[in-house]
């Protein structure tokens, strides 16, 4: 009897390793079927949608794609809304209301809600669940639901080369200049200079670089070692195997 449920449980092992294999590979066939790209649009019909640029499967909620233009090379993730005006089959004008540079990533979950212009500069790169909105409630009457009142809007401007942490607001009229790192978490309004790290709710600046002096206050860990000259992605992946022995 022991030797029979040993059997049985083999089999049944193999079949579930057989399923989960048919499985994965199901689900890779549809994450790949289900990508938008330049070449393969869906339903989606952008106003501009660059070479490279991939929309990962399943998107988010994604409307008004007339008026949004996505650079080269751009990498968007599951889950991620994009959306220009307030709601779908509204008539924006000419001009783009959501732009994107080329190689912006923005990360799992993110939401980017452009009622009026959003820009985020090139190689801006977004940590999962993001928000970046152009729009905010209004509270003025304190007898209306604040749901009801109708929202305030402001143009929002995020220059090339920013961080975004994990769960980061960028709220109505923020600007961002050159290469700003947002902490996690972080809540942004206002404008943000060139070169600052900002953190907090309100968010404010915590380190910012000086020409002179360089970054005040001083960094705590040293500079990363910049990968040398001529060293190819197969030599550094069997650099990587070698320190794992």
């Amino acid at each position: 009897m022991p030797e029979k449920r040993n059997t049985f449980s083999s089999l049944s092992a193999w079949r579930r390793r057989v399923l989960a294999r048919a499985v994965h590979r199901g689900m890779r066939w549809v994450q790949e079927a289900g990508a938008v790209t330049a070449e393969q649009p869906g339903a989606l019909r952008f106003r501009r949608i660059g070479p490279g640029t991939r929309l990962a499967f399943p998107q988010g909620t994604v409307f008004g794609e007339a008026w949004i233009e996505l650079g080269d090379h751009c990498i968007i993730g599951e889950q991620v809304t994009l959306t220009a005006g307030m709601m779908p089959d509204l008539d924006l004008g000419p001009d783009p209301i959501l732009t994107l540079g080329n190689g912006v990533v923005l990360g799992r979950g993110s939401h980017v809600i452009a009622d009026t212009t959003v820009t985020i500069g090139s190689d801006t790169y977004c940590g999962p669940y993001v928000y970046i909105t152009s729009t905010n409630h209004s509270y003025d009457d304190p007898h209306t639901p604040v749901g009801k009142q109708w929202p305030r809007a402001e143009p929002v401007e995020i220059g090339p080369g920013c961080w975004l942490g994990t769960g980061a607001v960028i709220l109505p009229g923020a600007r961002l200049g050159r290469n700003v790192v947002v902490a996690a978490g972080a809540v942004v309004r206002g404008e943000v200079p060139d070169h600052a790290v900002v953190a907090g709710a309100p968010a404010r600046i915590v380190r910012s670089w000086d020409p002179e002096q360089g970054w005040q206050p001083p960094l705590r860990t040293p500079a990363p070692v910049p990968i040398p000259e001529g060293v190819t992605p197969e030599q550094l992946v069997a650099l990587a195997e070698l320190e794992e022995r």
